[in-house]
């Protein structure tokens, strides 16, 4: 994790975007350091505790047959019991894994928050670019209805129904104006850069689709899930906290030497005057408390089936929650086709048809409005679709862990 070498662009596109967001969000940064910390775990709980010296000073000498005894020092090493060591480094490795996972996860909840962001920045853009064409139109209604007004030929009504029309349509843009700036200031988050740091809105997104099915999507959040893998792995886990909790029955051992400083003896001719002797030392630590280990037996066994009903639990609102999605983005993808190929190509040609009939009289004034009315919604719908489709896709992506399989063009 290492910032961006570069500033974003502001007409930065969603991939620019995603990208710049993986380098410089904090939050996946934090993910990523724990993982690391979890990782130098493992050294440090597959090593033996530190050796332990000892020093004593006789404050009255020990006069032995080969001298006095004036210091000792002492060197001595515990070992636990034999695979205990092992486990925990087994157990500091799943809790590496379990943070890899969580990181992953933590990937793909930002790729998802940027992914919406974007697509509502983009639905408000075309939403803005949109009134403002509709505003132009009804402008040019009122022109003609004051000019029939003028000419003796169309009612005032007319002229009031196309002033009220742009009025609303103009509170609408500057709401739709206002609206954008929240929506950026999410991208802006995500981004880890100033709430109101420029960047342009887009005009278009990629149109991707699956090229799996339903079922083998559903295999694959089973398979590659990071929140259900990351409970797989603290199933395991469990699993060596079992095995480690029964290791409590079994003792240790202590293994040293000891090295006696002695004086020369005070009577000549003594043989080994003055030898140091070296002793070796070993002890054993007597397991006795078999309640405690017990219970710690019991609990590492409670914490094993909590983790399996976690599992279980996940898994459920999981698969329940990627049916949901499935719906939506099918249904994003139904209506961005309806609308685009059936819809707005005959809302359009309502409107046109009806703003010709109304310049020559054959049309009144509140059919032509109701014709722009209902291109309007056509087109905020098409693009809700659109935003829509990009972000249930971005979730299905995230629910599999990104192995959603193919993406093609729409």
């Amino acid at each position: 994790m290492v910032p961006a070498a570069s500033p974003l662009p502001d007409s930065a596109d969603l991939y620019q975007v995603l990208q710049y967001a993986a380098l410089n969000n904090p939050g996946l940064e934090a993910s990523f350091e724990r993982w690391k910390a979890a990782a130098e775990r493992i050294p440090q709980v597959k090593a033996l505790d530190d050796p332990r010296l000892t020093y004593g000073h006789f404050f009255q000498e020990v006069e032995t047959r080969v001298g006095p005894q004036t210091d000792r020092v002492g060197l001595s090493q515990m070992f636990p019991w034999f695979g205990t060591l092992r486990l925990k480094g087994d157990i500091a490795a799943s809790n590496a894994l379990i943070a890899e996972q969580q990181f992953q996860a933590a990937e793909d909840r930002l790729y998802v928050e940027v992914v919406n962001a974007y697509a509502e920045y983009y639905y408000l853009n075309r939403s803005v670019a949109i009134t403002i064409e509709l505003v132009e139109l009804v402008k040019n209604a009122e022109a003609v209805a004051q000019a029939k007004y003028r000419a003796g030929v169309g009612p005032y009504a007319d002229v009031i129904r196309a002033q009220v029309e742009l009025g609303k349509l103009e509170d609408q843009l500057a709401a739709l104006n206002e609206r954008q700036r929240p929506v950026l200031a999410r991208v802006n988050a995500a981004l880890n850069r100033p709430l109101d740091a420029p960047l342009a809105a887009p005009d278009s997104l990629p149109g991707e689709t699956l090229a799996v099915t339903d079922d083998e999507l559903i295999e694959r959040v089973r398979a590659n899930n990071p929140n259900l893998q990351s409970l797989d792995l603290a199933i395991d886990r469990e699993d060596q906290a079992i095995s480690l909790a029964r290791r409590k029955y079994y003792p240790s051992f202590t293994l040293g030497v000891d090295y006696i400083n002695t004086g020369e003896a005070r009577m000549p001719g003594v043989t080994d005057s003055g030898k140091d002797p070296v002793m070796g030392l070993f002890s054993i630590n007597i397991p006795l408390w078999h309640g405690s280990y017990g219970a710690g037996v019991r609990e590492a066994k409670a914490r094993r089936r909590a983790a399996e009903l976690d599992q279980r639990d996940q898994e459920n609102q999981i698969l329940a929650k990627m049916r949901n999605v499935l719906f939506a983005f099918h249904d994003a993808e139904r209506k961005t086709n309806l609308y685009r190929d059936a819809l707005i190509p005959k809302a359009r040609q309502s409107v046109q048809a009806s703003a010709t009939g109304y310049e020559g009289g054959q049309t009144d004034f509140i059919s032509f409005l109701d014709a722009e009315r209902v291109l309007l919604e056509f087109q905020l719908a098409y693009d809700r679709s659109r935003a829509d489709h990009l972000q249930r896709l971005a979730e299905l992506r995230a629910l599999v862990g990104g192995a959603y399989g193919q993406a093609t063009d729409n």
